[in-house]
């Protein structure tokens, strides 16, 4: 809200006195790092082995539409350059897998080498749009898509009551300051080794953010160091988990509100109704890719019910978004517990690497 609300300030001086208001953002940049290393030190590959089959088949499920939204993107931003329209080709991707499937994260990570290297100079605003259309969007479509399929289908509910969302889990480390301070040190320690990580892999020419990198090596760090990280951190790691999760939604929350802060909202001006279109394009095909594939794929269960619920958040949202979407579906019907180990395991941790590496291969 103070994000949002600070750039509409900028664009209301900016049209009613000419006044451009700019912000140093450099600790913003620092920030996403902290979020994204955290996330990585979170997967463990025990947890990521339990989703088994569905998981695999979800991920391919989800790359699949990310190199659709892509080509999607692409087509109508040329479109629009063939009919006279300032607007590159590539501006596409921004209305594609980088904001929809990747996110606030992903958009503010892209669009600095989007500008600078392809000239796309309205890029952030570019995404940033896209991204808070299809939040709002991916809220909307994923209810009605769970009551459709279960009428449509005659899907039977699960009736489970045991909920994952506001489980108490017994015997969790309470959150205390040695906690914190190693978090802190752990997080600094794996930032340090993508950022280590990311020199080599610039040197291979592929081209890809920072933060996937950092994501890469807490998920090293995590699983490769269980035993080697000292007496110290196994005794405190309860508490440890927590204290990178305050860290971490510490970082994202100041992250969110520079990158919106930091928004040129009057760069929109000459692209709505190139926004609007490719947008509405998306929306639609989301919903008959979730309706007509994923839910056919998942199984045409009350798994692949929920799941479809969530497919939204995935596809145009955050994990966030799919979370939410699925929580209100087991709520009324019960619980989905695969459904809510598969869609985390896509959203938070495999997605944003796949969705680096496809927005590279489009890439000249």
């Amino acid at each position: 809200i103070g994000g949002l609300s600070c750039a509409f300030l900028g664009a209301v001086l900016y049209f009613a006195a000419d006044i451009r208001l700019s912000f140093q953002l450099e600790v913003r940049d620092f920030l996403l790092l902290v979020f994204f290393a955290g996330i990585g030190l979170s997967s463990d590959l025990g947890t990521l082995i339990r989703g088994g089959k569905p998981l695999v088949i979800l991920l391919c499920l989800a790359i699949v539409f990310i190199i659709l939204q892509n080509g999607v993107g692409l087509a109508v931003a040329t479109g629009f350059g063939a009919a006279g329209f300032e607007i590159e080709p590539l501006a596409g991707l921004m209305v594609g897998s980088v904001s929809l499937t990747g996110g606030v994260g992903t958009t503010v990570a892209w669009a600095p080498l989007m500008s600078e290297r392809y000239g796309i100079a309205n890029a952030m605003e570019l995404g940033i749009a896209a991204n808070t259309v299809g939040l709002i969007a991916a809220c909307v479509i994923g209810g009605p898509i769970a009551a459709y399929l279960m009428q449509r289908h005659k899907v039977e509910p699960s009736g489970l009551k045991a909920l994952e969302i506001g489980a108490v889990h017994d015997g969790a480390r309470p959150l205390d300051y040695f906690s914190v301070l190693w978090a802190v040190l752990i997080l600094n320690i794996t930032i340090m080794i993508g950022i280590g990580l990311h020199a080599v892999i610039d040197q291979t020419g592929l081209i890809l953010p920072t933060f996937v990198s950092c994501l890469l090596a807490g998920i090293l760090f995590r699983n490769l160091t269980p035993l080697a990280v000292g007496r110290g951190i196994t005794r405190h790691w309860p508490g440890v988990k927590q204290g990178m999760a305050l860290v971490s939604d510490l970082a994202l929350g100041l992250f969110l509100t520079m990158a919106l802060m930091g928004l040129q909202i009057w760069e929109l001006a000459g692209v709505f109704a190139f926004v609007t279109t490719v947008l509405v394009i998306q929306i639609v095909l989301t919903i008959l890719f979730t309706l007509f594939v994923v839910f056919r794929f998942m199984g045409q269960d009350y798994e692949a019910t929920v799941v479809s619920a969530g497919f939204g958040g995935i596809a145009l949202g955050s994990t966030t978004t799919a979370i939410a979407n699925m929580t209100a579906v087991t709520q009324q019907h019960g619980a989905a517990h695969r459904a809510f180990i598969v869609v985390p395991l896509v959203c938070g941790f495999f997605i944003d690497i796949a969705n680096s590496l496809i927005i590279s291969a489009f890439l000249p």
